[in-house]
């Protein structure tokens, strides 16, 4: 491939005291927490909203907040999920526990609020390009683009909420991806059908359940429908007449692949609407007057680059219920490995959940600390990261990455991007157990250890 050298001078703001990168969930919380502590605070985001996979990844649905016995994700985490299940009168939820539906399109205006009501600033549609780093191993300057050209902006300290850890890695931290082989989980591509029966949607037979009387397994054994490719159906109302999923599986997704994610997301909506069709035929109570109504702008990727930090959790840590002196907070959710392709066909022929029961179960009550230096990439002076690629191994990274666990650590990478701010932007300067006094003001969970 030719190359070309690139020689031109660029606007650089370097008025920042905290830069996010990713307004996702955890970019969203850590830009509302650093401006909360009065640091000066740009949020960017490379699409039209804020919010992620809950908004535009239409993940329809919540993560349990709550350990069994009380919310585990405290602070900002709890109003964001309380704020949205004031919002959806027409689904009206009051359960703490579970999988509690979501409404994408109100979710946005409550992210908007929560950063902007604190003071960020916030630049959507703006792509991160570069990433300008000193010997020292301190980011000096990041360059972006949007549809006013190329500019540069300075912070004293960064959040990488990227989700695919992409600040950290420009910048020259270490990574893992996948399991021995790079193999990481399947992807999904959310999608909403609208005018579905509701009642026979909420009483009919059961999308998710592994017995015959489940119209999935009806689909999947008469071969007609090729876009259901396994099991995979998580559904929820989210709207009258509307249906989120959580459905299908993509398989060998590369996020760093250009060419791959625009085949993955054509590959996407095809299945989409093939699940459509075949639940039309095999569920036509509910779905014969269904359509498709949206299929989601961010592909629901689950795994890629796990950036290594000052420690990694591990799986020994999350079966050993293990607390650290430095947790910014606590996790209760289950190991959610999915299907592997080469189990696609294990699934069809026995008509089994493969990922029900793979790992063990958390009890009630039972839950993990998250150190701090997980967020600590290692190498790198003035950068935190937030989000599924913080540092674990592949079988906690499959815990660690759902959205309330994301925005915990958000709100917690934040807070301490502001203090840093006073420390010169060493991230490992600041005082972590005045930062565990804060969190807990601000409404965290992180009982004495």
């Amino acid at each position: 491939m030719n190359s070309l050298e690139l020689k031109r001078t660029v606007a650089l703001d370097d008025s920042w005291d905290v830069i996010v990168v990713g307004g996702g969930p955890s970019g969203c919380t850590a830009a509302t927490a650093a401006a909360r502590e009065g640091a000066r605070t740009l949020l960017i985001e490379a699409t039209g909203a804020l919010g992620g996979m809950g908004t535009q990844g239409l993940v329809p649905a919540w993560c349990p907040f709550s350990d069994g016995e009380r919310i585990l994700y405290g602070g900002l985490a709890e109003r964001v999920f309380t704020e949205c299940k004031a919002g959806m009168r027409h689904v009206r939820d009051e359960a703490i526990h579970g999988h509690i539906h979501l409404d994408p399109e109100l979710l946005k205006r409550i992210y908007d609020d929560l950063v902007c009501e604190t003071g960020a600033e916030v630049l959507l549609h703006t792509m991160l390009c570069d990433v300008n780093v000193d010997e020292q191993g301190g980011v000096t300057s990041i360059l972006v683009a949007n549809k006013a050209g190329l500019h540069a902006y300075s912070a004293k300290v960064y959040v990488d909420g990227t989700g695919d850890g992409d600040l950290s890695v420009w910048a020259g931290a270490e990574y893992e991806t996948g399991d021995e082989k790079g193999v990481c989980q399947p992807a999904t591509h959310c999608f909403v059908l609208s005018n579905v029966d509701a009642y026979e949607y909420q009483h009919g037979p059961n999308l998710y359940a592994a017995n015959s009387a489940s119209p999935v397994w009806a689909i999947l054994k008469s071969g007609r429908h090729p876009f259901v490719k396994d099991d995979h159906m998580c559904t929820n109302l989210i709207g009258p007449g509307t249906v989120g999923f959580n459905a299908g599986h993509i398989w060998d997704v590369d996020t760093a692949d250009p060419r791959n994610m625009t085949a993955a997301m054509m590959e996407g909506r095809r299945i989409a609407a093939g699940i459509q069709e075949a639940l039309a035929e095999f569920h036509p109570r509910a779905f014969a007057g269904s359509y498709l109504a949206a299929t989601a702008p961010l592909m629901g990727i689950r795994e890629t680059r796990r950036i290594v930090g000052d420690y990694v959790l591990t799986q020994e840590d999350y079966f050993a219920r293990r607390s650290f002196s430095d947790e910014i907070g606590r996790n209760c959710y289950a190991i959610d490995i999915h299907t592997a392709k080469d189990e696609v066909e294990k699934v069809k022929r026995e008509q089994k959940i493969v990922v029900a029961g793979r790992f063990e179960r958390y009890a009630r009550g039972e839950s993990h600390g998250v150190p701090y230096r997980c967020l600590l990439p290692k190498g790198l002076r003035n950068v935190l990261i937030a989000g599924r690629s913080i540092s674990t191994d592949r079988v906690v990274q499959a815990s660690t990455r759902v959205m309330p666990v994301c925005l915990m650590m958000g709100e917690a990478a934040g807070m301490a991007a502001a203090h840093a701010v006073e420390c010169g932007g060493d991230v490992r300067a600041i005082d972590v157990q005045q930062l565990r006094h804060r969190l807990r003001e601000e409404g965290g969970y992180l009982p004495e250890v």
